[in-house]
């Protein structure tokens, strides 16, 4: 049987979040103790919470929602890059050869920040998002809240996704992958209008690994 890495953030009271965006709360709405026959939950949250796909909507008003996109780009080979070594943020001299690779995950943290927020996290060059799409990528994930830097007004990084018609996955947990090749799946949830969508993500091993 195939290995499975669960590369997914557990969504619970305490999740780091965008500085100004919406908690993460959850409570029962219903509950066996006072009596209901089953228990039920409700949750608040960001659509940005924890391991999340990106819509083009999210930086492009008159784009795509995440109940549109092709669910193709989030499914399928994939190759995992250690970029630790990388400052401030990912530039084409610190990628491999990707060997044809359609789907790239960035691990850039050490050990993920699963309890606190990090502003320091490393973003992705846009040069280096568009290298990728010159090579046939179509899927960039990273370990980090966003492709690019915790202040940017300009969102060159995103900008570059768009312009390639790429897929973007944030807040991926990858310290206990070593790099290499994988299957990915990953799909957002499919919310009307949504600017993102959760994902439960994984990678399993290949075959022939």
């Amino acid at each position: 049987m195939s290995r499975i890495w669960d590369i997914s953030q557990t969504l619970g009271p305490g999740l780091p979040v965008w500085p100004g965006d919406t908690a993460f709360a959850f409570d029962r709405s219903w509950r066996m103790e006072d009596g209901s026959p089953v228990n039920v939950g409700r949750m608040t949250m960001s659509t940005h919470s924890g391991t999340h796909g990106d819509a083009p909507l999210h930086y492009a008003a008159d784009a795509a929602d995440i109940a549109s996109v092709s669910l193709a780009p989030y499914l399928g080979e994939c190759l995992v890059v250690d970029a630790r070594h990388a400052r401030d943020a990912v530039r084409v001299d610190d990628l491999p050869d990707l060997g044809g690779a359609a789907r790239v995950l960035l691990r850039t943290f050490e050990a993920f920040p699963h309890q606190a927020w990090d502003s320091g996290f490393t973003a992705i060059a846009a040069e280096t998002i568009e290298w990728l799409a010159a090579q046939g990528v179509v899927l960039i994930g990273t370990d980090a809240p966003s492709v690019d830097p915790q202040e940017s007004k300009t969102m060159d990084a995103h900008k570059a996704v768009l312009r390639n018609d790429m897929r973007i996955l944030e807040g991926l947990v990858l310290d206990d992958v070593p790099p290499g090749r994988y299957e990915l799946i990953a799909l957002p949830l499919k919310i009307a209008g949504g600017d993102a969508g959760l994902c439960r993500a994984i990678l399993r091993e290949l075959p022939d690994a």
